[in-house]
């Protein structure tokens, strides 16, 4: 799969500067080559656990302005929550390994994330809204649709054509979620991922 990401991002332009295939080895590849943008996945040697995530994040503490995108077999919540926890919640993904199949969305993604934005995978999304409704309770059923887009990275000229609404009616109900979540007005570039943070955790002020 290494190989292949490798041949994907060439065919679109983007120069991979360092291939590893174990943790231990990321961190000195970040250091030596600085690159804008990490894609790693969770489970890496030398245990096969989280070991992948676990460079990630420390990575992004030491160095902030790099970019992460993390590739998951399996849907773990936790995992896009401690991403998102980082710094301001910008410049991150986690994406299931099935994404890179559906070519065109996979590099939106990876250059969405390059660019600084968030992008959560929509099983995550799909997972959360079925099994957590609570802060989601207070919201709307559209509010709900538009915070799940939200939460996939989408724009709101996106998420207006997926929902077959306008742009003003986007942002109308992007304003009631900020509003019943409780979300600070004083942090209006963050507040989108402050919002996704919500959905993720499953709690927010009663």
């Amino acid at each position: 799969m290494r190989e292949g990401l490798v041949g994907l991002l060439d065919r679109f332009g983007h120069t991979t500067v360092a291939a590893v295939g174990d943790a231990g080895e990321v961190a000195a590849a970040v250091e030596r080559e600085r690159p804008d943008l990490l894609i790693t996945d969770v489970r890496m040697p030398p245990l096969h656990t989280d070991d992948g995530l676990r460079a990630a994040v420390a990575l992004r503490r030491a160095r902030p302005s790099l970019r992460i995108l993390v590739l998951s077999q399996y849907v773990e919540q936790s995992y896009a929550a401690q991403l998102l926890d980082l710094d301001d919640g910008g410049g991150v993904g986690y994406l299931l390994k099935d994404r890179v199949g559906a070519v065109t969305a996979f590099i939106d993604a990876v250059e969405r994330v390059a660019a600084g934005g968030t992008v959560v995978d929509p099983e995550v999304v799909r997972q959360l809204i079925r099994r957590r409704r609570d802060p989601l309770e207070r919201l709307s059923s559209r509010e709900r649709e538009v915070l799940a887009l939200m939460a996939e990275g989408r724009s709101n000229t996106s998420m207006a054509a997926e929902l077959f609404v306008t742009e003003a009616a986007v942002n109308k109900h992007i304003r009631g979620i900020f509003t019943k979540l409780d979300l600070p007005t004083d942090t209006d570039g963050h507040r989108r991922v402050l919002a996704v943070l919500t959905f993720l955790r499953g709690r927010g002020a009663t």
